[in-house]
């Protein structure tokens, strides 16, 4: 038999599976609640935990069992990769790689597995890589082992979930599971052999705050009103106070399901599965299928469940949309689960197998022992032989050169000792020299990857040359400047998703990232010299090009994307990891815009009245990279402009010291207005020293045709 534990934020829930020929059947559940939910306990959580366990212990005194325990996919990782082709020998590096490249710790500091999802009809092969810092991990199996329970599985929650379900043959097409637990909700998208996850936090806690906010209670009384709120005279009342709840769990789920559907765009979810407790509130069922357009249907039974007869079935009915978690655990832990995975620590798995091979030793040492007795009396012989004939010319030529060794090997350590310091400052010079070229060629990678025209027309400087193209059809984009933010460690940036907020205002103060990795007592992680680090890009770029989305996302974007390192230039130490678009917006409808260029317009025209021969360069780019656009005072970062055109002086006739609009707002070597074109704001992420790509993978054999 195997116990599945999930220890969630509000009880303890524990399902006991056990074999009846070829199916699986529930012989023991429990659900213990504990005195105050986890997230709300604060120093006491600990005890919580270990008082849930006693109680289990002691209604459950089991013993010779497997344990499959459960942890938050809040509080683990996981990434879905396809892999290239390769052979299946190949695969366990090529993952390990992913692993490197995706976890955003090392690996020495993780818990990880993976497990490979690939269609009979399909020759893809995706792979799912799951991890959990090992502290996390290890304290979680404290809990356990400490009144003696054989651990033998730990699986994050969402895929707890999905083995239940897979199990129960409940993923028919595409299927969307929502877990909706006490902190958070676990969606978990599922077709055909892959599977993608998300959690959201917003959970039932959300609903009982937002009733202790508005009717003024305690948590617990809070708790109570909501279970009962069907039953509540003032059950009006109670779900107006927590409508905005569920309006922001609809918009989280609706986010997710249209970024699934822009990654896989053949998929089309069919139907909606629905567990966790907090589904026993009343509408909330009806609200999701109203809103998301979806059948969503509420699990009521499971393939496993008790007999109607049991005793077990009444209370395991009421608690069914609870224990699924758990159910997928035990599942797993009698070897019968889709993803066999687990975060179990290596020395445990160890251990287990070698309680699994100890039957074998006894007849493999009986066999060792007498083979040994040949093989010490054959040595003890020839022990003899040779130091019998100590003063034979051997044995005195292999001691000269045994001690000469010995002498060559202290001086050795005499003379490293002393240069120490001359080596290392040795290093330090050579060190001055590193990343010397790094921004020069940083620079001239992003202004190749600029779009390209395609016609000698725009490389022209001769205004009728480029008029020829109407302007808005003219696919030519022009970097204003660029605005770089160093960060000493871009471990988290690596793993997000949308990293747009982050691109620089030109304020000089750049956004927080989210608390990092923390230690003892809660002090932030220090960056070692194996942590990702890099620069945040912020981009600000023109184009007169009326279908600008696909001008950066077609052609822009992936270039940026293509910057890698060269392993012919040992110079070229950085590689753009991602590039996104934050924020389009007309010139004329840019009134800050407008105002800086009026202002840097009046100041030009001062200074050319002053002196007709003063070219003005507005931006301090240098060389042919001036914009009318740049900020010369803007604080903070480096700034580059390049790609555009000198400031040119006013036209015949302006009045002295007042803007010519017509000189404003024109194109510098066309003439043409420019307050139709786009401005556009890209901000990428610059990894410096990448870590190197896979191994190639081996070509296959050819295959010689048979002769006729």
């Amino acid at each position: 038999f195997a116990w599945g534990i999930d220890v969630g934020n509000r009880a303890l829930k524990a399902v006991k599976l056990i074999r009846e020929g070829d199916q699986l059947k529930v012989d023991d559940f429990d659900v213990i609640e504990h005195e105050t939910v986890l997230s709300n306990a604060g120093d006491n959580r600990e005890e919580l935990i270990k008082s849930a366990l006693s109680n289990f212990v002691t209604r459950h005194p089991n013993k010779g069992g497997q344990y499959a325990i459960g942890v938050s996919g809040q509080a683990s990782f996981a990434r879905f990769i396809k892999l290239p082709p390769v052979e299946p020998k190949k695969i366990p590096e090529i993952v390990r790689f992913e692993a490197i490249q995706q976890i955003p710790f090392p690996l020495d500091d993780v818990e990880w597995s993976y497990q490979l999802f690939q269609s009979a009809e399909s020759p893809d092969v995706e792979v799912g890589i799951f991890a959990m810092r090992k502290e996390l991990v290890n304290q979680h199996i404290k809990y356990f082992t400490d009144f003696d329970l054989n651990v033998q599985v730990v699986q994050m929650s969402p895929l707890a979930v999905y083995n239940a379900m897979y199990h129960d043959n409940r993923l028919q097409g595409t299927t969307m599971v929502i877990d909706l637990g006490a902190e958070n909700t676990d969606l978990i998208i599922c077709d055909n052999e892959t599977i993608w996850l998300r959690s959201i936090p917003i959970g039932g806690n959300n609903f009982t705050d937002a009733l202790v906010k508005a009717f003024k209670l305690n948590f617990v009384k809070a708790e109570d009103l909501k279970r009962n709120a069907a039953t509540s005279k003032y059950a009006r009342q109670i779900f107006q106070a927590m409508r905005p709840i569920f309006a922001d769990l609809v918009a989280e789920i609706q986010r997710s399901v249209g970024f699934y559907a822009s990654v896989h765009r053949d998929s089309r979810i069919k139907k909606v599965l629905a567990l966790g407790g907090t589904f026993k509130l009343p509408g909330l069922q009806k609200y999701l299928q109203q809103n998301l357009q979806l059948d969503v249907e509420r699990l009521d039974t499971i393939a496993a469940a008790p007999s109607a007869e049991s005793k077990l079935a009444p209370t395991f009915n009421e608690n069914i949309l609870s224990v699924v978690t758990a159910y997928g655990l035990a599942i797993q832990g009698l070897g019968e689960s889709k993803i066999s995975s687990s975060l179990l620590p290596q020395h445990i798995r160890r251990e287990k197998m070698w309680k699994q091979k100890t039957p074998l030793f006894g007849a493999a040492a009986a066999l060792f022992a007498a083979g040994l007795g040949v093989g010490v009396a054959t040595w003890w012989l020839n022990d003899m032989s040779f130091h019998s004939s100590k003063a034979s010319e051997a044995f005195t030529k292999v001691n000269s050169v045994l001690q000469e060794a010995q002498g060559l090997d202290r001086e050795w350590g005499e003379v490293e000792g002393a240069t120490a310091g001359a080596r290392q400052k040795i290093i330090n010079i050579q060190g001055l020299l590193d990343y010397r070229s790094l921004w020069g060629k940083l620079v001239a990678d992003i202004q190749s990857s600029l779009p390209q025209a395609g016609k000698p027309q725009f490389g022209s400087l001769d205004p009728a040359e480029i008029k020829k193209t109407p302007r808005n059809q003219r696919p030519v984009v022009l970097i204003d400047n660029m605005i770089s933010d160093y960060r000493p460690d871009i471990t988290q940036l690596l793993t997000m998703d949308d990293i747009r907020v982050y691109a620089s205002t030109g304020t000089g103060t750049a956004p927080a990232l989210p608390a990092g990795p923390t230690g003892e007592g809660g002090q932030p992680v220090e960056p070692t010299a194996a942590t990702p680090r890099g620069f945040i890009l912020t981009i600000r770029c023109t184009t007169p090009y009326a279908d600008y989305g696909t001008l950066l996302e077609k052609q822009f974007i992936p270039a940026l994307l293509r910057i890698k390192p060269n392993p012919a230039d040992k110079d070229k130490k950085f590689q753009v990891v991602k590039a996104q678009i934050v924020q389009p917006l007309k010139v004329g409808e840019d009134q800050q815009r407008l105002g800086l260029m009026r202002d840097m317009y009046t100041k030009a025209l001062a200074a050319v009245t002053a002196s007709t021969n003063i070219q003005v360069n507005l931006t301090g780019g240098g060389g042919g990279g001036a914009s009318p656009y740049g900020n010369p005072d803007m604080e903070g970062s480096p700034q580059i402009a390049i790609g555009r055109p000198a400031f040119a002086p006013p036209t015949a006739g302006a009045a002295p010291g007042q803007p010519d609009d017509s000189a404003i707002f024109a194109d510098r070597a066309t003439g043409e207005s420019m307050l139709d074109d786009w401005e556009v704001t890209v901000v990428a992420l610059v990894q410096i020293d990448p870590p190197p790509p896979p191994p190639p993978a081996a070509a296959p054999a050819q295959q010689t045709a048979a002769a006729p």
